[in-house]
């Protein structure tokens, strides 16, 4: 089993043409993963990578070749129109690469989300990768090891970190979501750790966290209530002056909310084995492993 995407996933890319979303595309395409089309605006009926077409517009490349899903590589000004269209061409999953989507722009595509059969991993995300099945996003894929550890992050730094030193302590990954950091995203913490309770591949969850909102918090509440497996967790941003904003938009902290104590002290009472430092993220599920 996997989450969310697999060996079916019919990939379109919008912005495939770009000088990012055509060479991400090309190692998506090199992991294995099926990216069937691609989209941008006038530039329908030409061929990039030697076989993939490129359509105008999201419907014609869904009507064409079936594409389920989208991988968004569209500069932060028409992004969110980018995400609009995928929701109206139907597509299941909608992964957007791109930071800096003015927050106005994405309460209307949530709005939109509300309504729609559409999921959407981001944005500011480094995507989704299910380990030796599909790869849809910038993550580098060597790193990455088939097995039994879900990864669920909002920094994309931070999920490569965790990922490295998970493998390099003989833990595969069941899947790795970087859901973004940005305040307003489609899928966030529950959303995934929900999946991954469901998923009989996954023994245990990863949870990398980081200051600013209330994600976290919200996050430790469901564990106490719904996970039953094992859950290690690292939050970045510990040593942050409050009220400083950091390099991602939704990390900011006011007074003692969002401060990365609270979140901290609230996944320790659900139960979570909160690493102190980025170096002791591969140590911290190997401790709540023999705990459990």
């Amino acid at each position: 089993m996997s989450i969310f995407v697999d060996t079916s996933t019919r990939i379109v890319v919008q912005g495939i043409t770009g000088k990012s979303g055509l060479a991400h595309s090309e190692l998506c395409l090199n992991y294995g993963s099926r990216i069937v089309a691609g989209v941008t605006p006038c530039k329908g009926g030409s061929y990039v990578l030697h076989k993939i077409p490129v359509f105008n517009t999201v419907e014609e490349a869904v009507r064409e070749t079936g594409a389920t899903a989208s991988l968004i590589f569209v500069p932060p000004a028409f992004a969110a129109d980018s995400i609009l269209e995928a929701i109206d061409g139907g597509l299941e999953w909608v992964v957007c690469i791109t930071e800096g989507i003015p927050i106005r722009d994405m309460m209307m595509v949530k709005r939109k989300l509300w309504s729609s059969r559409t999921q959407l991993i981001g944005p500011n995300s480094p995507g989704i990768i299910v380990p030796g099945k599909c790869k849809m996003g910038i993550m580098p894929d060597t790193i990455f090891k088939e097995g039994s550890i879900g990864v669920v992050s909002r920094s994309g730094t931070l999920m490569y970190e965790s990922v490295c030193q998970l493998t390099e302590h003989g833990y595969g990954q069941s899947a790795c979501v970087g859901i973004g950091g940005d305040p307003i995203i489609g899928t966030n913490f529950i959303d995934v750790l929900k999946a991954f309770n469901e998923d009989l591949q996954t023994e245990a969850i990863v949870l990398i966290g980081e200051i600013g909102g209330s994600a976290e918090e919200r996050a430790a509440d469901y564990i106490r209530q719904h996970i039953h497996k094992p859950v290690a967790a690292f939050i970045g941003g510990q040593t942050a002056p409050i009220g400083r904003r950091m390099g991602h938009a939704g990390a900011i902290t006011s007074g003692n909310n969002g401060t990365a104590i609270s979140k901290m002290n609230a996944l320790k009472s659900a139960g979570v084995e909160v690493a102190l430092h980025p170096a002791d993220i591969g140590n911290a599920l190997v401790r709540v492993l023999k705990r459990s």
